[in-house]
């Protein structure tokens, strides 16, 4: 569905104004089906933006900064995020014998467990970005990049 439809606004002052809207839009969009299908799972979106890079750091262990440093969201509070993860037994905190100051962050066997079962939404399957074909997805990731720069 076209962006004017989707938020019934009939005109825009300018193809910029229409891009910027329908980039936020969109975005917050894909948050919300990303949402919906990690519900069963137990997990947000950041806890699995978490899971994810201590899955590639595995078996070496993270840092708070590190964590924060490779977030989707930036504006996330890691230390949080991790004290949630380590409740439900998913990551485990210790103190790092080298710097007494930072704490090691690890996935444990039932985080990558979890995050094996997750890897079927892989790509944002189901959230409608596979309705692109992969030339467009190339396409849509270059124009992204070009925005940021």
């Amino acid at each position: 569905m076209k962006i004017e439809e989707e938020i019934k606004q009939g005109s825009f002052k300018s193809e910029y104004q229409k891009a910027y809207i329908n980039v936020v839009y969109t975005s917050g969009y894909l948050e919300q089906r990303q949402s919906a299908m990690f519900k069963p799972f137990g997990v947000t979106l950041p806890q699995y933006n978490v899971l994810r890079i201590l899955r590639g750091q595995h078996p070496k262990p993270a840092t708070i900064s590190m964590l924060i440093e490779r977030m989707l969201d930036k504006t996330s509070n890691a230390s949080r995020i991790v004290d949630k993860l380590e409740a439900k037994e998913l990551v485990t905190r210790k103190q790092c014998p080298a710097d007494r100051r930072t704490v090691d962050v690890l996935i444990t066997a039932k985080g990558l467990d979890l995050l094996k079962e997750m890897d079927v939404l892989e790509g944002g399957k189901g959230t409608g970005i596979t309705n692109l074909t992969e030339e467009e997805a190339a396409q849509l990731n270059v124009l992204l990049d070009k925005i940021r720069d």
